[in-house]
């Protein structure tokens, strides 16, 4: 059967989860949401879309996808992107529609969500809110760039970067990971708390990127042992849930640096990269509308002197976002892979680490003044972390270009890789190169390097901007961001007002003049320019 966008269209409005995979229609039954490992809002975010290249960056295995075919794209022209209803700010409970939030600024080329007066339930969204706004890019040279990355990823495949370097990559790691344990142990035995503290922290710093490789299936490729041994690291090592940050990142992955929907970049009131954020925006992974109040017009005017002092403590942060996590699956369907028994392991994991923790470590410290101390010490030597987490990506673009954008395109748009020799790629973890981690997230993190001059290639020939920096350069970039749009908080009231609801273009070219490389906008033929 062959279906054209009105066919597609119409059963969107109805209610049916449709993406396209390789010119393949496919239905997502609503019942299969809930299962699948990725989470439901990595489909809900391609209804109507092209996801062809984010299902092959994301899956190794597809033959499970090709059931849901329920025929094919008529004709043989790229297709032309619908805007998924949830990025209009529509979704479905007990298969009714129910509209949480609008668009703000409806006739301008980015979707924006802002709260509704009052939600409405049980009328159904229109084809006029899932025709996306119109396109400032070329659709044949988006689909020239989709298809280039699928030769990339061919080429990547046959090089056998997928295989894990076990030996060579992580013999090493495992190394330092045994050696800062015996240390920090030997130095609580003795009575040197802080050097335990310190090496411990350093410790939890080094296996967050193990669990960073593991939550992406970078290690053994197989869901159920990359899960296990993230459950073991993650939760019963370092007290934070795995399944929680594998939900969370994979929506970032998927839609980096989109203020409405990307929870990698909605840190209100602590930070805003974008005077987007002003506006009070609603976002669809939280599902909650993040105020732009008193408390963040005082944080954000000084965001960028409060940057690194945060970041000293956002190991507690991830304590609170993990247990909310657990707490809400603990009332929610458990029908994904491993649902069940993962959500219990963790539990179970969470419980055991302030045992060890919390019962042994801090309780032995010989005080509580010693105690605290030893907390704060290991957790603020995580720090480096939180810093590395955020400097590809704060400094880079927020624009919502539509859904016509390739996936290749955003990733590059978004994303910035941090410059540094070989002998130190340890401190950075795979993190330093992100973009190529972003294009290919189930590369094995100790083949990213050679995967990267690939990357670089196939920029170039496809005229699009790869944005690299020097550890110290990219920190001023982020700096720079952050108190470009801190300096848009200084009169709040009516200034701000004008800058969010009426100069946002001007306000954005402001931010954008500290973004790295500068912000890559298109003309219409799709060729990569930089504003001045």
């Amino acid at each position: 059967m062959f279906l054209d966008r009105d066919d597609i269209s119409s059963r969107i409005l109805q209610g049916q989860h449709i993406l396209i995979y390789n010119r393949h229609v496919l239905r997502v039954p609503s019942s299969w949401l809930s299962a699948h490992p990725g989470g439901d809002l990595a489909i809900l975010h391609f209804v109507g879309r092209d996801a062809t290249n984010e299902i092959d960056a994301f899956h190794a295995d597809v033959d499970l996808i090709r059931r849901f075919s329920i025929g094919q794209l008529e004709g043989d022209q790229p297709w032309q992107a619908l805007l998924p209803p949830i990025a209009a700010g529509w979704s479905q409970k007990d298969d009714q529609w129910l509209s949480s939030a609008s668009k703000f600024h409806p006739d301008s080329t980015q979707v924006l969500l802002v709260a509704k007066d009052s939600p409405a339930i049980g009328i159904a969204p229109t084809l006029d809110a899932i025709t996306p706004p119109p396109a400032t890019l070329s659709l044949q040279v988006q689909h020239q760039h989709a298809e280039a990355y699928k030769r990339l990823h061919k080429r990547i495949t046959d090089a056998g970067l997928y295989r894990t370097p076990y030996l060579s990559g992580y013999g090493p790691e495992f190394l330092r990971y045994i050696s800062l344990a015996a240390i920090s142990v030997y130095a609580f035995q003795t009575g040197w708390i802080v050097i335990s503290a310190v090496t411990l922290g350093l410790l939890w710093h080094q296996l967050m990127f193990f669990a960073h490789d593991l939550g992406h299936m970078g290690v053994t490729h197989n869901w159920n042992y990359d899960r296990l041994i993230s459950i073991f690291i993650a939760d019963f090592i370092g007290g934070l849930s795995i399944g929680w940050w594998v939900d969370n990142h994979n929506i970032h992955h998927l839609v980096t640096n989109h203020p409405s929907h990307d929870p990698d970049i909605e840190y209100l009131p602590f930070f805003a990269i974008s005077p987007k954020f002003f506006s009070g925006l609603y976002s669809s992974y939280y599902q909650r509308i993040f105020p732009f109040d008193t408390a963040s017009r005082l944080l954000i005017s000084i965001q960028h002197k409060l940057f690194y002092i945060i970041m000293l403590f956002a190991r507690f942060n991830l304590y609170r976002l993990s247990y909310e996590s657990l707490f809400k699956k603990a009332f929610g369907p458990k029908r994904s892979k491993g649902g069940s028994w993962a959500w219990r392991l963790e539990i179970i994991g969470i419980l055991s680490f302030w045992g060890w923790f919390g019962g042994i470590v801090l309780r032995n410290c010989g005080s509580w003044q010693k105690g605290l101390l030893y907390m704060v010490v290991s957790h603020v030597t995580t720090s480096p972390i939180h810093v590395q987490l955020v400097l590809s990506h704060f400094s880079m673009s927020t624009v919502d270009l539509g859904p016509m954008e390739s996936f290749p395109d955003r990733q590059l748009r978004t994303t910035s890789d941090v410059i540094c020799p070989e002998s130190l790629e340890f401190l950075h973890g795979g993190l330093h190169l992100q973009v190529t981690h972003h294009l290919f997230p189930r590369l094995p993190r100790h083949n990213l390097r050679k995967a990267s001059i690939m990357v670089k290639e196939f920029s170039k020939e496809e005229g699009l901007t790869y944005a690299e920096y020097g550890f110290v350069k990219g920190n001023q970039e982020v700096i720079g961001v952050l108190r470009e749009v801190a300096g848009m908080v200084k009169d709040f009231g009516q200034q701000v007002k004008l800058v969010a609801e009426v100069a946002s273009v001007e306000a954005e070219e402001a931010v954008n003049k500290k973004i790295a490389q500068k912000e890559i906008s298109y003309n219409g033929n799709g060729v990569a320019l930089e504003l001045s």
